[in-house]
This record gives structure tokens, C-alpha cells and sequence, in this order.
């Protein structure tokens, strides 16, 4: 269990205990550079690995089962049956996944490179923003993503910032999808199966519980990452607020940072989740529809304790490759509110669906969603 002197120490000692990871110790990282040996946003390209252990019924490699931990009272926990996030006869119907941006535009980038000093400009963008993101904590930070309508682009800023996190970051990563209605953040972080649920666990997890413990019930991603998914994909599935409040008071222990895809504003545990964060997101679509309503939404936050107006960064999403507003205007109104906002462009790979493969990011998204995981994680240490 972690000591209160060197907590994130103590948790990387476990977790390497119980899943050995190549790379650098905690005390390895060198300041401003990427601790894994890449410079772009790191994220799952095909699917996250899978623990060795049975072979599921279609052959499929399951997870070991976690180690047995049942409350003092009350019966034992039914296990629940490992499920695959994609249908095996929908997973034929996908296409090659698309970059993000043009051959030519890319091919063009390549050329001013070469020709102009803006790589070193890159270079020394890239180091700074990696320092911001490498920051020790004293506590794990919780970021809530969230927003007031569906595809807004929810859970895949979601995913991205919590890539970003696991890229930057020696700490664990945790990923917690509150949102049971179908959620598609193990889609998006290409999760092939899931077995326990955001709801299994809360009747389950204890404070007094190891890491190997908690790590049982999780999905395992690259990079020191966790996932903790919603659903399996059934409609139903319900996420009270007394749950959501076990789970992430128990876990919090044993992450960095923990990047948790909220439903749609106004649900009940979205709002939960947003006062308990210690930052929060609000997705939007570059819209005049979504810049209204989000900037209702702002002025309504005005009226709550000024940190969590201070403490909230607007993400602009353009789903379209010409927005159909004033992004410097729609910006600026935003901002009137006393929020941050930054703008995710357009990208053909995330407009595409499916798994997002950072090999395949447009380089103005990587340069994006990694500034947007620096500023939220900077806004996040500002409150305790």
C-alpha cells in the first residue's frame, strides 16, 4: 500500500511486480523529453494487449482472474463472462483506417521543415509542453470529461488526454468510462474484450485492497494505462452516484491521473463527478448550436464556487473540415466566462470512428490534444 512520503514510488514498484514493463524507472526520465522514446501522441494501434492466461471460446487470449477478494460480509462476487467490444461480423465490415491528413499535406510540412527553422521551434514546444505534463503530484489528479450533448466528440478527447498522460507520465493511468449507456471509450482505445464494469467493481473494491488487487478488475492498456469501462455493451447498465463515489475514492490512491468520461450534462453522476474533479472538460461541436448551449452551460457554472468556472477547459471539436462559425469569435465568447478553450480540429482518422491510432493522427491533432492534456493537467494542480 502506498506510504504517504513516496506514494507513486511504491505504486510503479507494485504494478511492475505484477505486469514487468521495458522502459525507464521513476527516476529515469530526463525533463522535457517523452519518457517513452516517442515525440508524438502515443495511442493504442490495434487493440491493447492482453494478459496471458485461457483461451476465451473463439480462441481469444482472457485475462487471469483477479485475486479473490470478497468483503468480510455478504456473498461472493460473481464473476462476470469476458465480452468482445466489437461483434466478430461487424469487425469485417471496417475499413483501412485513413491518416488524419492529406499526402500532400503532409508531404508539405516534410519540405518546410527542411527549408525553414520550424522544427526547431517544434522541438523546443514539444520539451516545454512535456515538462508541464511530467509535474509530480501529491495526490491523484481526477480530470472529468463531459458535455451537454451526444457526439460532441466526449470520448475521444477522453481517450486522447488520457493517452497523453500515459505517453508523458512515469505514475499509473487510469481511464474510468461513468458512462454505462453505451459508452465507446474501450472502442476508442482499442480494447478488444471487457469483463468487469465500473458498477462490479464498486460493489467490490475496498480502500485496504493492493494494487494487484485493483488491477485485477481492470483492462490493461500500453504505456502504464488502465482501463475501467462502463459497460459491456448492454443497455440498462446503471452507474448510481454512491458507486461512482466508492470507485473513485478507492482507486484514486494509485493513479497519477484519472481521466473519467462522464455522461452527457445534466445526468447525475456527470455532475458528481464534475464537482469532485479537480479539473474538468466540457466537449463541444464548432458549432452555433454547441457554442450556445456550452455558453448557457458556462454562465449556469458562474454561479458555483469560483474554481470550478476557473478550473474548466472548453474543447472546441470540429467534426467538419471548414467549421461553420467564427472559431476566434466563438472562442472569445467562451473565454468571457472566466473558462479556458482550446479547439481540436478536424481530423479524417477521429472523424472516421473506430480505434484511434496515433500513427494516423493529423500532426496539427497530436500538437493539439497534447496541449490540451498540459493545460488541463496544469489547471488540475491548482487545486487540491
Amino acid at each position: 500500500m502506498p506510504n504517504a512520503d513516496n506514494w507513486q514510488g511504491d505504486v510503479l514498484r507494485d504494478l511492475r511486480g505484477a505486469a514487468p514493463q521495458g522502459g525507464q524507472g521513476p527516476g529515469d526520465a530526463t525533463p522535457g523529453a517523452s519518457p517513452r522514446g516517442g515525440a508524438g501522441l502515443p495511442v493504442p494501434s490495434g487493440g491493447a494487449p492482453v494478459r496471458t492466461g485461457q483461451a476465451g471460446p473463439q480462441g481469444r487470449q482472457e485475462p487471469p482472474a483477479p485475486r479473490p477478494h470478497t468483503r468480510a460480509a455478504g456473498p461472493p462476487h460473481k464473476t462476470p463472462d469476458s465480452l468482445s467490444v466489437v461483434d466478430e461480423a461487424l469487425a469485417g465490415a471496417v475499413r483501412k483506417p485513413r491518416h488524419g491528413e492529406p499526402f500532400a499535406s503532409r508531404a508539405a510540412h516534410a519540405v518546410r521543415r527542411i527549408v525553414s527553422s520550424s522544427a526547431a521551434r517544434e522541438v523546443a514546444e514539444l520539451t516545454h509542453t512535456a515538462e508541464r505534463l511530467q509535474q509530480p503530484v501529491t495526490t491523484g489528479r481526477q480530470i472529468a470529461v463531459t458535455s451537454i450533448r451526444g457526439g460532441a466528440g466526449k470520448s475521444t478527447v477522453a481517450a486522447l488526454l488520457g493517452t497523453t498522460y500515459a505517453h508523458y507520465r512515469q505514475d499509473p493511468v487510469l481511464l474510468v468510462e461513468a458512462d454505462p449507456a453505451l459508452g465507446s471509450l474501450p472502442l476508442r482505445l482499442g480494447s478488444r474484450s471487457l469483463r468487469w464494469t465500473t458498477g462490479d467493481v464498486a460493489n467490490i473494491v475496498e480502500p485496504q485492497m493492493s494494487l494487484l488487487d485493483v488491477t485485477g478488475y481492470l483492462v490493461q492498456l500500453p504505456d502504464n494505462a488502465w482501463l475501467l469501462p462502463g459497460s459491456q455493451g448492454q443497455i440498462g447498465a446503471m452507474l448510481d452516484t454512491r458507486a461512482y463515489e466508492r470507485v473513485m475514492v478507492s482507486l484514486r490512491r494509485y493513479f497519477g491521473v484519472t481521466v473519467v468520461d462522464c455522461e452527457t450534462l445534466p445526468a447525475e453522476v456527470a455532475r458528481v463527478a464534475l464537482s469532485a474533479s479537480q479539473a474538468r472538460v466540457l466537449t463541444t461541436p464548432a458549432t452555433l448550436e454547441g457554442v450556445m448551449s456550452t455558453y448557457n452551460v458556462l454562465e449556469w457554472m458562474k454561479g458555483l464556487p469560483r474554481h470550478v468556472i476557473e478550473g474548466t477547459v472548453v474543447v472546441l471539436t470540429e467534426q467538419t473540415p471548414l467549421a461553420g462559425i467564427d472559431l476566434g469569435k466563438a472562442t472569445r465568447k467562451l473565454e468571457s466566462t472566466g473558462a479556458s478553450v482550446q479547439v481540436l480540429p478536424y481530423d479524417r482518422h477521429l472523424a472516421a470512428g473506430g480505434a484511434i491510432r496515433a500513427e494516423l493522427l493529423a500532426r496539427s491533432t497530436r500538437r493539439a490534444a497534447t496541449l490540451i492534456a498540459a493545460d488541463v493537467f496544469q489547471l488540475s494542480q491548482k487545486r487540491r
